[in-house]
């Protein structure tokens, strides 16, 4: 099928290099006014343009005539975004996950990706607006065993998400979700952030994609209610935060057992009523004192849990079917740097297969 200049790619392509329509224009020697309606589909690029423009951004003539639609930054982005980040940032960040996207895209064409368990979509409305509850449906449908969830991301791709890592050290986002009809559930998340915040990201994120088909109000809220019944179950934690006088020494001991950060621990508690509100605010205040808040104690630190399914159809590419960077770059309509950057090559993990 014959594609045509697609305008929305190069704004795309000018963002993710977080350059400005007069910046490119100065950089290219193109006038704004003809940038201008190149984006806004009034004019088509002439050859010359086009090489020049391609030529000044990076991105090969190729990339900017896919047929995909560019698509905006999911609402619970919106929500969380502070007011802090400038207007570039998020354009950047835009137009990055539009670039995956499309690679992710390009590279599913090629794999076999199979869901080894069911993905459960309950509506938070039909369970009583109780989160929990459903947090709970998942563990079972999943036949996850009691107590703390060993490598989230693995259960979380086994069930057909696709789990990404991203450098968002710009930004003050933990990670968000994608949901395209003709593609799996990707969930992106900030690699910059500490071990147990991106555990609770991702059970936050997979709480959007369970429970939420339609953007609220009240979606963050639910998903973090989601996240902490995942991954701290009350029947299974609340003998660890009752009983005995909770300490910061106890939830220090905690941390690493259920993989999760004491704040987290000490919402929980307070959360199931394993603990007064008074006890709860005097140890908010210790944790405060000790400047836990901002940074708890790198000796509780644990390595990150990293995603193998993106990892592996990469491997499958330059493994089984003998690409090497620059045959994927065409593949991908990159560069081989931007795919270097990327997509960081992944060791053998031997779940996929070439689709014959």
């Amino acid at each position: 099928m014959h594609t045509s200049f697609n305008q929305d790619l190069l704004r795309i392509a000018r963002q993710a290099r977080g350059w400005s329509q007069s910046e490119l224009s100065r950089r290219s020697g193109v006038s704004q006014a003809n940038l201008s309606k190149l984006e806004n589909g009034l004019i088509g690029p002439t050859e010359d343009v086009l090489g020049t423009v391609s030529a000044t951004l990076g991105f090969p003539q190729s990339f900017f005539f896919q047929n995909d639609r560019v698509i905006g930054l999911p609402m619970s982005v919106q929500y969380r975004k502070r007011a802090s980040v400038g207007q570039k940032a998020i354009e950047q960040l835009e137009a990055e996950l539009n670039i995956r996207i499309l690679h992710i895209r390009r590279l599913l064409d090629a794999a076999d990706l199979e869901p080894e368990l069911a993905l459960p979509r309950l509506d938070v409305d039909e369970y009583d607006g109780d989160p929990s509850r459903i947090a709970e449906l998942v563990r079972r449908t999943w036949l996850a065993p009691s107590g703390p969830i060993r490598d989230l991301v693995g259960w979380v791709e086994r069930a057909g998400c696709i789990v990404v890592h991203c450098d968002f050290a710009a930004l003050k986002v933990d990670g968000f979700t994608v949901q395209i009809a003709d593609m799996p559930p990707c969930i992106f998340l900030n690699r910059n952030q500490p071990a147990d915040r991106q555990r609770f990201s991702l059970a936050h994120e997979l709480g959007h994609v369970v429970m939420h088909r339609v953007p609220s109000p009240e979606m963050e809220d639910e998903a973090n209610e989601f996240a902490a019944a995942l991954l701290m179950p009350a029947r299974d934690i609340r003998s660890h935060l009752s009983g005995r006088p909770l300490t910061i020494q106890r939830l220090a001991g905690l941390k690493p057992i259920w993989h999760v950060s004491m704040a987290a621990l000490l919402v929980r508690a307070t959360t199931i009523g394993a603990i007064t509100a008074n006890q709860s605010q005097y140890l908010w205040r210790q944790i405060s004192s000790m400047g836990y808040r901002r940074t708890e104690p790198p000796e509780l630190d644990f390595k990150p849990e990293e995603p193998t399914v993106l990892p592996e159809i990469i491997r499958l590419h330059l493994d089984e079917l003998g690409y090497d960077v620059s045959d994927l770059a065409e593949v991908l309509r990159s560069t081989e740097d931007d795919v270097k950057t990327l997509h960081p090559l992944p060791a053998l993990n031997g779940h996929l297969r070439v689709v014959k």
